[in-house]
């Protein structure tokens, strides 16, 4: 049986492998995954069906109308993996502004902490835009 380290290192190369393959097959250019994404995928149990790990990458390229992966483009199993072993204790609004906080965090990452190309990514306004990134204490020059 192979080490947990090993599975995890193989699972990280084969998610970056899938995702390169899928995107080329779609002529889809996606360019990463969110870090949520990456989290979720990594910390659900894959009992060593090759088969199950594509078929959730080819579903979350196919999903994908952006340059990269979110959660809410993987199976709706990967969601509750993921909120598994811990009770439930955030608020609809924490969920939302996490997810919020989340979105935008990536879009930085993507625009190289450009706040005008991020909000253009997340279809809304500079100014709404500029008013999250402080409301979340977001740094955009870390990104930059």
């Amino acid at each position: 049986m192979a080490r947990q380290s090993d599975m995890t290192t193989s699972t990280y190369k084969a998610l970056f492998a899938l995702l390169e393959k899928y995107a080329k097959e779609y002529r889809k250019d996606i360019r990463r995954i969110s870090t949520p994404a990456i989290d979720a995928l990594m910390q659900y149990h894959w009992p060593g069906n090759v088969r199950e790990l594509e078929n959730c990458m080819e579903r979350a390229v196919l999903l994908c109308e952006e340059q990269v992966i979110h959660t809410y483009h993987l199976p709706p199993t990967l969601h509750t993996a993921r909120d598994t072993g811990t009770v439930q204790t955030q608020s609809l609004k924490e969920a939302v502004e996490r997810f919020e906080m989340d979105l935008i965090i990536d879009a930085l990452k993507s625009t190289r902490g450009n706040m005008r190309q991020a909000a253009k990514t997340l279809q809304t306004t500079e100014r709404i835009f500029s008013y999250k990134v402080k409301k979340y204490n977001i740094n955009p020059k870390q990104y930059g």
